[in-house]
This record gives C-alpha cells, sequence and structure tokens, in this order.
C-alpha cells in the first residue's frame, strides 16, 4: 500500500473551504473564522489575482486558518517564496491567522518530491502568534532557526528532507510546542539525514520545548537508526504519542524499541508500514499493550515483485 499525500479536508480544528471554487460567486461566502480559507492556483488561474480577489472580498480580520495550494502557474513551477511574499507583506491583514499550511497539492497536480519549497520559517517572523505550521515538499526548503513562543505544532511531509533543515530545527526554541511530524525520507528524492542528525533534534527537543507531547519521525529509510535514539532520549519520557511509521523500520530498530527506556507510559505507538518479524510484533505487543498502549502494527505489504528491498511509504 501507498501513503499519497492529499488535500486538506479539515484544518485546525475547521473544514477547508476552496475560495474561488466553482459556485463561489453565486452563493455567500462562509463566515471568515469558520472555515480554513484554501487558496489555490490551480492551472487557470494566477495565485497573485486569487490572493488580491480574497483580500477583497474576506474579511481577513477574522480569519484564522490559511490553506495554499498551488501558487505557480503552468509555464513555471517557482518556489513557495513568492507567494510567501504576498503574505507576508499582508500580515497586519490578518491578526488572528492562527494557522498556515504551505503546498496543500496532490501528486495529481505535482510529486511531493517536486514541490519547490522556500524560506518557511518566515511565516513564523510574520506571525508571533501562529500555533500550527504545516509544510509539504522539502525541495529547496530552508528553516531560519529561531524562538515562536506561540508554535504548538509543526509539520513537515517530504519524500526526502534536507539535512540543513533538520539541524536548523536543532538550534529553535519552541516552548510552546506539543506536536511534532517529521517525513525524512530517502536519498533518492533527496533526503540527507543521517543517524548522527537525530540525537541532535531529540537533546534540542527536550531542552527548549517542554510541552511536546507527540512525536513523529517517519517516512524514513534510517528509521532502524531513528528508533535507537528514540529509545535513549529524556524527551520520550513526556511523550503520550509517538509515530514511527512509513519507514523502513526492522527487527534491530524494534528491538532497541523494547531494549530502550520504558514505553509503557505512552497512549500510542504507531509503526504502519513496517518490516518486523512476526515474533518482532509479538513480544511487542506482549509489552506494550497490557499497559493500554495504542498499538498500530500494519506490516508493509509487499509488491509482486518484491526482493527483499526494503522502500519507505511516500518517495516520489
Amino acid at each position: 500500500m501507498r501513503y499519497y499525500p492529499s488535500h486538506l479536508e479539515e484544518f485546525h480544528g475547521l473544514p477547508v473551504h476552496t475560495f474561488g471554487a466553482e459556485g463561489d460567486h453565486t452563493r455567500a461566502l462562509p463566515e471568515p473564522g469558520s472555515v480554513a480559507w484554501r487558496l489555490s492556483a490551480e492551472w487557470d488561474l494566477d495565485f497573485e489575482p486569487l490572493w488580491g480577489r480574497f483580500l477583497e472580498a474576506v474579511d481577513t480580520e477574522e480569519v484564522t486558518a490559511l490553506v495554499v495550494g498551488m501558487w505557480w502557474e503552468r509555464r513555471t513551477e517557482r518556489g513557495i517564496d513568492f507567494a510567501l511574499d504576498l503574505l507576508t507583506a499582508h500580515a497586519r491583514r490578518l491578526p488572528n491567522l492562527r494557522a498556515l499550511f504551505l503546498a496543500d497539492v496532490e501528486s495529481e497536480q505535482t510529486e511531493i518530491s517536486w514541490i519547490k519549497q522556500g524560506e518557511v520559517t518566515r511565516a513564523l517572523r510574520a506571525w508571533p502568534l501562529l500555533e500550527e505550521l504545516g509544510v509539504r515538499g522539502g525541495e529547496d526548503l530552508v528553516i531560519e532557526p529561531l524562538r515562536h513562543d506561540r508554535l504548538r505544532t509543526l509539520r513537515i511531509e517530504s519524500g526526502g528532507l534536507p539535512q540543513a533543515p533538520v539541524r536548523a530545527l536543532a538550534a529553535c526554541e519552541f516552548p510552546a510546542l506539543r506536536h511534532l511530524e517529521l517525513w525524512l525520507g530517502t536519498p533518492d528524492f533527496g533526503g540527507e539525514c543521517t543517524p548522527e542528525d537525530i540525537p541532535p533534534l531529540l537533546t534540542a527537543l527536550g531542552a527548549h520545548s517542554p510541552e511536546l507531547r507527540h512525536l513523529g519521525l517517519k517516512n524514513s529509510d534510517i528509521q532502524d537508526a531513528v528508533a535507537a535514539a528514540v529509545a535513549a532520549a529524556p524527551v520520550v519520557a513526556g511523550l503520550e504519542s509517538l509515530d514511527l511509521s512509513l519507514g523502513t523500520l526492522g527487527d534491530e530498530g524494534g528491538a532497541a524499541l523494547l531494549s530502550g527506556q520504558p514505553l509503557t507510559h505512552l497512549r500510542a505507538l504507531n509503526l504502519r508500514h513496517h518490516y518486523l518479524s512476526d515474533a518482532l510484533v509479538q513480544r511487542l505487543r506482549e509489552t506494550l499493550e497490557p499497559h493500554g498502549v495504542d498499538l498500530v502494527l500494519t506490516p508493509v505489504q509487499r509488491r509482486g515483485h518484491y526482493t527483499g528491498a526494503r522502500y519507505v511509504a511516500v518517495g516520489e
């Protein structure tokens, strides 16, 4: 089974409404704070005039959640800095913005590894009250080290995450952060993280994010090494849920989880899309389920021409 990223139907607890969709001009728009507004250039509607229409038609002072779809035109697939220029230039017109998702696109529009990102921490500087930031795509992704006192959720989906953003996250301070999810990916699609990059990130989270309750380090072809680092990281003691799914986790990583610090305090452990043996799966169940841990242990679905090689769930 493959796990293709799809359009958001809900964001920040609100239903997603696509501004400029067919029929919008003939019916009343939703109340500004009742939906997460999605703006997407598609193929026949450029992003800049769409953004201008949105500013005119919607009371943006009441908008709390914004979802950016396609920002490029058919002729040029430029990076997201173009859209961020427009958004941050009008930051004062969205004083109540609390959630932003960048690149809500599906594979029919462009593959996740082809999405051209940019310096996304500009959004955190523009909106110091932002609580949730989601990003899809890793190419050209830049994170500048900073402190942000209100961010509670950070999610970065990718088929391959460059090394620099991961190291930059280890230099950030997010004291309110409760949910962190990183799709590390594979070198085949731009992933550069090594096992040595994970412990400093976990150490930084323990030092600077005392409210962290959910950690997802997933979709990685170094998932065994990630599991071993997590098993030894003090930050895990404060978690309620742990997600190591979608990657190449095998018995080495599974054994590390069992031999490391206790995980019996977790409410949930997600190991979906794994390469664990039946014996290791049974050991995990016997160790954790009696303590009420909700285990997700769906194995990888072997392909018809499966040769034994492991693969991540989301690559191209």
